[in-house]
């Protein structure tokens, strides 16, 4: 958690990025509450809110004098868009001056650069070659070149439409994404998080493994606020692996339990990662369309590394946690109230009243923000309160802005996409490459989802492999929501996969064991990631719980058979023998449908 104490010295500077940060969530706020705003008046006004953030917030030296040049100009673009919005409105995405040219290469190149500071290169090197693609793409030869664009028609599209970074995907980060950050960053900055952990030590504490269960619990409550892998290990990762460890666990498997359980949150209902309101614009499903989709798969997923601690506890003596450690029943059911009442108000709001989910979250986190003014014990704690309250706004605006940044510079690549037709190109590809087999163009996708969520963040692994095999995908049978999930999912694969890893990497540093024997731990903690997907493909009705309720269940119900088989056949100790029966009953119940 950012606190405020981690601010440069001068009061008054650390007291102007609180009121900046109040700002940003007001502006944010504001536009779900103030009605209708031209797109092409919030999307940029949204990029110029975050970009201080990006270029100037924690930097010094060098890196803060380029930060002010970057800043300025790209500030200072995006509010001329926004200034003559109107009027660049009737220009149908053509510049007409090189004035406007040369502010349009002065914002693709600004994102790009926030990208990189934001997240490395990976992700800006590939909008780089895209852009390079749609500017020099007629010179070559064969089916992957283009008839070429004329320089103001692309960049007017890219820069003064809604073709470009202020197409479909910036829209979700402006009017979804930061009201859900802004809910999460609310909960975790008071008692919610202590809360999270008593409910879990309270449910789990006493099992066999429990120290683990506590983890699994945990982690997918706090990561249905969090959308973040990283964050989640850190947070909730603090408490458990030590508990773990003093309880005797092996240090690969504390970490293990904790990357995997961790690396769920972006699937866990009812918030996920931002990748679940990305999936909104580009299906048109209702968010409350796509929770109850991700339910079931979701409890599955935990189904499965809570099978694997059993599994382990046959070859370990995984204890539980001490009576004299475990909060008191009056603690855990105050401390809940912190978590429970914003996310009552939140479903409330979005199932009784009918509410979009981001004017319900909006009012949930009033509720939330009143509650960072009393701490555990119910006591009222102003000043508590508005470090806590200041701390909630540092970090919104800190991940407001880092999920902006990629999704400015992903919305190059989907644009470059659709501007060139390379998207079309690509999924012909597929289509020829698999020979038309569903199966074979499953596996090309997945894949293609590992490779790039080695390098991206989970949400661009997921946009950009969805634009170009989701039409694939869906051309040999799946539907849009299922094809959409698939990625989804295997967009996941590398928080736990090697060779990038980031979840493994984070738990296998904070308990100093080797990440490769984490990792091998996490992947078989982890059967699900890497099965469920193609369990939504076998047996679609796990996905339909609105829908067909009685084939969701029955999906359930067998997928979760197969996935207690295959995980004892992996982890526990047993003869070959029987670890062949186990998997080969796995199997049948997993991939069954597909061979009848």
């Amino acid at each position: 958690m950012t606190n405020t104490t981690d601010l440069p010295q001068s009061t008054a500077l650390k007291w102007g990025w609180v009121a900046f940060a109040f700002g940003l969530v007001a502006f944010h706020m504001g536009l779900i509450f103030s009605g209708l705003v031209p797109n092409l008046i919030s999307r940029p006004l949204h990029l110029a809110v975050i970009l201080p953030w990006i270029f100037l917030f924690g930097q010094s030296g060098r890196r803060l004098w380029a930060g002010m040049a970057f800043c300025a100009i790209g500030m200072g673009s995006a509010i001329w868009v926004a200034w003559n919005a109107n009027a660049l409105s009737d220009q149908y995405g053509f510049l007409e001056t090189n004035a406007q040219v040369w502010i349009a290469f002065a914002l693709l190149g600004v994102v790009i650069e926030a990208a990189r500071r934001a997240i490395g290169w990976p992700l800006p090197l590939v909008a780089l070659l895209s852009l390079a693609y749609a500017l020099w793409g007629s010179h070559i030869p064969g089916e992957f070149g283009h008839s070429g664009l004329p320089l103001r028609s692309f960049l007017g599209t890219m820069t003064i439409a809604e073709g470009g970074i202020w197409g479909s995907l910036t829209a979700v980060s402006v009017g979804v994404v930061s009201i859900f950050v802004i809910f999460g960053a609310v909960l975790n900055a008071g008692e919610a998080g202590q809360g999270f952990m008593n409910v879990a030590a309270a449910a789990a504490g006493r099992l066999r493994g429990g120290a683990a269960k506590v983890s699994v619990i945990s982690s997918a409550l706090f990561g249905s606020i969090s959308g973040s892998a990283s964050a989640n290990v850190a947070s909730t990762g603090a408490i458990t692996l030590p508990a773990m460890t003093r309880l005797g666990y092996p240090k690969r498997l504390a970490a293990g339990v904790e990357a995997v359980a961790s690396s769920g949150g972006q699937i866990m209902p009812p918030l996920m990662g931002a990748g679940a309101f990305v999936m909104v614009e580009l299906t048109g499903t209702p968010y409350t369309q796509i929770m109850g989709a991700a339910l079931l798969p979701a409890i599955l997923y935990f189904w499965a590394v809570w099978v694997g601690i059993n599994a382990y506890a046959t070859r370990f003596d995984l204890r539980g946690i001490d009576e004299k450690d475990r909060p008191a029943p009056r603690d855990v059911i105050i401390t809940s109230a912190f978590f429970m009442v914003p996310f009552t108000i939140l479903l409330l709001g979005m199932f009784w009243r009918g509410l979009t989910p981001q004017y319900a979250a909006s009012i949930a986190i009033f509720a939330g923000v009143g509650l960072l003014f009393f701490n555990g014990k119910l006591t009222f704690d102003l000043h508590h309160g508005l470090q806590r309250f200041a701390d909630a706004l540092l970090n919104a605006s800190k991940q407001v802005a880092m999920i902006a940044a990629i999704i400015f510079c992903a919305s190059i690549v989907i644009g470059v996409l659709g501007v060139t037709g390379l998207g079309v190109k690509i999924t012909s590809v597929i289509l020829a490459g698999s020979g038309g087999m569903l199966w074979a163009s499953l596996l090309l996708t997945a894949l293609a989802c590992l490779i790039l969520g080695m390098e991206v963040p989970t949400t661009a692994a997921y946009v950009i492999c969805v634009s170009v095999a989701g039409p694939a995908l869906m051309q040999l049978g799946l539907a849009p929501l299922q094809a959409h999930l698939f990625v989804f999912w295997f967009a996941l694969l590398s928080t736990i996969t090697p060779p990038v890893c980031g979840a493994v990497f984070i738990a296998s540093g904070m308990i100093e064991e080797n990440w490769i024997k984490v990792a091998l731990t996490a992947m078989a903690l982890g059967l699900g990631l890497y099965l469920i997907p193609l369990g939504m493909v076998t047996w679609p009705a796990i996905i339909a719980l609105t829908s067909n309720p009685m084939g969701a269940i029955t999906a359930f119900v067998a997928l979760g058979f197969g996935l207690w088989a295959l995980s004892h056949a992996v982890i526990a100790r047993m003869g070959l023998g029987r670890k062949a029966f186990y998997a080969i009953i796995g199997s049948l119940a997993i991939f069954g449908p597909a061979l009848i």
